[in-house]
């Protein structure tokens, strides 16, 4: 996708996303910063975090942008990487890690005698299960609202969403991430047939 194109969508997109975070979450700042992660082999990524000063942060790997397809395909992931801002996503996963961390480190604890190595080990574990315990709703919640932000703005989004089809589908795994493609793009279609 030419560099002129992302700037395009991201120039019709971004009053949107922060309009409808605006709406959705007054207490959050809706001031999107959009950067492009052009560190050398990194892998095709998007991801939204926070900067230094706590601004909210998305960010795509010009890997990513190498395959996206059309401006649908880049609208819907910028969209959906909002979303996650929007909803919380990363202060709810950093309570879950939190969680799992002290529920395993109180487990090892008591189990293992207090050995600090058990508990450690336990403690990162527990934080990986907690981080992991909500990640697959949390994406279909990122699909939902973020088909929602991209039609908005003027975009297909279901035809951005066709951008699962040709990435390696995740399966319903116990501990992954990411839910099943197919579930992915019936709740796009879900989420599109009800605006």
């Amino acid at each position: 996708m030419a560099a002129r194109n992302f700037v395009a969508v991201v120039e019709r997109l971004e009053p949107v996303a922060e309009q409808v975070c605006r709406a959705n979450a007054p207490q959050l700042d809706c001031d999107f910063r959009i950067v492009v992660d052009d560190r050398p082999g990194q892998p095709a990524n998007a991801f939204q975090t926070r900067d230094a000063q706590g601004r909210p942060l998305l960010a795509f790997t010009v890997a990513l942008l190498g395959e996206v397809e059309n401006a649908d395909e880049l609208a819907f992931v910028l969209s959906h990487e909002a979303a996650h801002h929007i909803a919380g996503h990363l202060d709810r996963q950093n309570r879950n890690a939190a969680i799992g961390a002290t529920v395993f480190g109180q487990l090892a604890s008591g189990l293992g005698g207090g050995n600090e190595s058990v508990v450690r080990t336990a403690q990162q574990l527990g934080a990986g299960f907690g981080a992991r315990s909500y990640s697959k709703d949390f994406e279909l919640e990122a699909d939902a609202l973020g088909a929602t932000i991209a039609e908005r703005a003027g975009y297909d989004a279901i035809k951005g969403a066709q951008f699962f089809l040709r990435i390696p589908d995740p399966g319903d795994r116990l501990l992954g991430t990411h839910p099943p493609n197919a579930q992915r793009m019936d709740i796009v279609r879900q989420t599109v047939a009800g605006l």
